[in-house]
């Protein structure tokens, strides 16, 4: 599950609003639903919400979507507001443009593909984010050397409109860079837009990044803006740049050329004004590879290039990274505040934190939820070492220690290419990704 966040679902129809827990609760943490208009206000008053997802016609017959826009207006005027994804069974994209215009994050039709809803509301989620670190500082922790350089070059690079290409590791916090260029960016009070493109299909990726008009394909039941669209006046994530394929390279490079995108079905190209900010996993050896990455397309994305150091390279940085999200799922699950224990200390500074940061995260929230001694100890955290030649012997591998080392073999072989990794394993992609985080990896 990702970081615990407050999500409210407002839909006149309960079964709209059942099935949207369902499949966010197992990752966002609480998810409230009203039926009624009536409910968003006092709602909002108990508290702020992170996301709320909004239907935009509560009386029958009506699909003009007046009673949504004005509840987004009211729920945007509020200090606290959350960020809003409009949902529609009437899309149209001209009342598409409108919500966006009046505040809107994002704008889903019903009934919706799950894996979309998710990565919207991730999207909307890490929107929020920049807004709370300029006023709280970075949201990169770490004093070492390595990540003071970091925070610098940031600095520097943020309030340019310089393409950037973010280089890492997994788990190691590319994400958290974007947002905190967008953050110190003149762009900060526009969208900041998160684009996974290993969890897209790539049947549906021209669509999702540039938008499709009604009937340009089977399934096109309605128009619907694209993710560049979506982010006009702001910054857009290109997160996994590594994995888009080679045909779809093509169509970006033209659209980051010429500033204008085309939607599928569409007779003529819309002007884009965003700032583009990709990231990847793959070794530079592998990004100058013509087999795998277009060089026209690469330079366009690396007018500047940021390298996030792993884990294992800032080793001071670690019981820092441990406290603060100790404290964190603390108070998340009202648990009693603990101290370290030496030993955990040094067991969690010699560990070689594969998943980086995300797999220190997990460990963390493992630890809060388990631990019952007055001190985390070295076993609250579960650290699992590579086996040694001592640790040989007829003790059969665990279903889940053979899971995890199958998906390890998987990426080394991949080298960190997703999609390779899960042809190789013979799954999907949104399948691998959900093992990986079972896994901290």
């Amino acid at each position: 599950m990702t970081e615990a966040a407050r999500i409210l679902v407002l839909d006149d129809d309960p079964d709209v609003g059942t099935a949207a827990r369902l499949l966010l609760r197992r990752r966002f943490g609480s998810v409230e639903l009203l039926t009624r208009p009536a409910e968003l206000l006092p709602q909002l008053e108990r508290g702020p919400a992170d996301v709320l997802l909004l239907d935009m016609n509560f009386t029958p017959g009506r699909s003009d979507g007046e009673e949504g826009l004005r509840l987004l207006r009211q729920a945007l005027s509020r200090v606290d507001a959350p960020a809003v994804v409009m949902m529609t069974a009437y899309a149209e994209i001209d009342l598409a443009v409108q919500a966006l215009k009046l505040g809107a994050f994002d704008f889903i039709t019903k009934p919706w593909d799950n894996q979309k809803l998710v990565a919207t509301v991730n999207a909307a989620l890490a929107s929020r984010q920049p807004r709370v670190a300029a006023s709280s500082g970075s949201l990169l922790l770490g004093e070492s050397v390595a990540m003071r350089e970091l925070r610098a070059l940031i600095a520097s690079v943020a309030p340019t409109e310089a393409n950037v290409l973010v280089l890492g590791e997994m788990g190691s916090g590319k994400e958290l860079v974007a947002q905190e260029i967008h953050a110190r960016s003149k762009r900060a009070g526009q969208a900041f837009l998160a684009v996974d493109l290993g969890a897209l299909p790539e049947t549906t990726m021209e669509s999702e990044l540039f938008g499709h008009r009604r009937g340009s394909f089977t399934d096109a039941r309605s128009d619907r803006l694209g993710r560049f669209q979506a982010a006009q006046g702001g910054t857009i994530f290109l997160d996994e740049i590594g994995n888009l394929p080679l045909q779809h390279q093509a169509k970006l490079l033209t659209a980051l050329e010429r500033r204008e995108v085309t939607a599928l079905g569409a007779d003529r190209a819309e002007a884009i004004d965003v700032r583009v900010v990709s990231a990847t996993n793959l070794s530079e050896q592998d990004l100058f590879d013509a087999q795998r990455f277009r060089p026209d397309l690469l330079y366009r994305l690396n007018t500047i290039v940021l390298r996030v150091p792993p884990l294992r390279e800032r080793r001071d940085d670690i019981a820092l990274i441990v406290n603060h999200y100790l404290g964190k799922y603390a108070a998340q699950y009202d648990k009693p505040p603990r101290s370290l224990s030496d030993a955990a200390v040094d067991a969690l500074q010699r560990h070689d934190w594969h998943g980086n940061v995300r797999a220190l995260r997990h460990a963390c929230e493992r630890a809060v939820i388990l631990a019952t001694g007055a001190r985390f100890e070295p076993g609250d955290f579960c650290l699992q070492s590579p086996p040694t030649a001592a640790d040989a012997g007829p003790r059969m591998a665990s279903l889940n220690e053979r899971e995890r080392a199958a998906l390890d073999e998987a990426l080394r072989e991949a080298q960190g290419n997703i999609s390779q990794a899960a042809r190789l394993l013979g799954l999907s992609r949104a399948a691998l990704y959900r093992r990986m985080e079972k896994h901290g990896l």
